[in-house]
């Protein structure tokens, strides 16, 4: 039988904790050649768009593929999740399990790359993902203060005072991108911005920063003068990164930037990479792995089956 899970299921059971471990996990696996991932492709029509990405995650017990479409200003996703022995184990709508996936995997760099004491983070953009972004990150550190920068200055104070509620934590509304960076131990870009929305003069020497908004070849948020300033530049998976990080991609353009220098988030997981003494600004670029949502999909079906969520659907006939 294959499990339905509706958005509102997924919203009953989804935890951050648990999802930010199989995501690291994932990783690891990743990085040691267990896990496969291939990234998303894309198919463009009239009005519309198709983007399909697939994985194989041994550790979770499962393959699959995420696929979504988006047309008429309207962004449709769909997990499907096989076991290992390929019958269809469940179907489930993923936005908000994308949110949180995405969320994870920078809580994962963050663990890995970021400071080890109280910080102070920055975090440009005020949208959902953006949330998903400051809950996992509280989960991995200690957050002295959250500053938020985004356009509008009425959402980014209302953002400021649900995301303190929320998270506990002293969250206040930058005046600029610039006021919300300076100083800042992380940075994180949330946005969908085709210009960079950070700049490099403002990024402390220490600092790492998680470019996690852009995953188009023309949209970047992050100034090749930072990419050529960051000792350390780390990405989900170089041939994701080769496709889709319009950061780098122009950088590289700009010969400011060349891939042999790019490390994968698993190999840093792994221990194959090792980190530069002083460290100096690390930059994280963030694009999604369908890896990632097979992993928070092992999380949530595993909870929606315990708690006796969706509606399970005889999909296939017997061999």
């Amino acid at each position: 039988m294959t499990l339905v899970l509706r958005e509102a299921d997924v919203e009953r059971v989804i935890q951050m904790d648990p999802v930010i471990a199989a995501v690291e996990s994932a990783m690891r696996e990743l990085g040691n050649g267990v896990a496969q991932n291939e990234p998303r492709r894309r198919a463009f029509a009239p009005g519309g768009m198709l983007n399909v990405m697939f994985a194989s995650y041994p550790g979770g017990g499962c393959t699959g593929l995420k696929a979504y479409t988006v047309a008429a200003g309207r962004v449709r996703f769909l997990v499907v999740q096989f076991s290992l022995d390929g019958s269809l184990q469940a179907l489930i709508e993923g936005d908000l399990m994308g949110a949180y996936r995405t969320g994870a995997a920078s809580a994962v760099a963050v663990r890995a790359l970021g400071p080890r004491g109280p910080a102070t983070v920055a975090l440009i953009g005020a949208g959902r993902q953006a949330a998903t972004q400051a809950l996992a990150i509280s989960r991995v550190l200690e957050i002295k203060e959250l500053r938020v920068f985004a356009r509008d200055p009425a959402h980014r104070s209302a953002f400021a005072a649900e995301q303190g509620k929320r998270l506990g934590i002293r969250v206040t509304a930058a005046s600029s991108a610039e006021a919300a960076v300076r100083g800042a131990d992380v940075v994180v870009t949330m946005t969908t911005s085709s210009v960079p929305v950070i700049e490099a003069s403002w990024v402390a020497s220490h600092a790492l920063v998680v470019g996690a908004g852009s995953n188009f070849p023309n949209r970047t948020e992050v100034p090749a003068e930072l990419v050529t300033m960051a000792r350390s530049v780390v990405v989900d998976q170089r041939e994701a990164a080769q496709l889709e990080s319009g950061d780098l991609i122009q950088a590289v353009a700009a010969g400011k930037f060349d891939w042999e220098r790019a490390t994968d988030l698993g190999s840093v997981l792994t221990g194959t990479w090792k980190r530069p003494e002083p460290p100096g600004i690390t930059l994280f670029e963030s694009h999604g792995l369908a890896l990632w949502d097979l992993a928070a999909a092992t999380v949530v079906v595993a909870a929606a089956r315990e708690r006796r969520l969706g509606e399970e659907i005889d999909l296939f006939s017997p061999a």
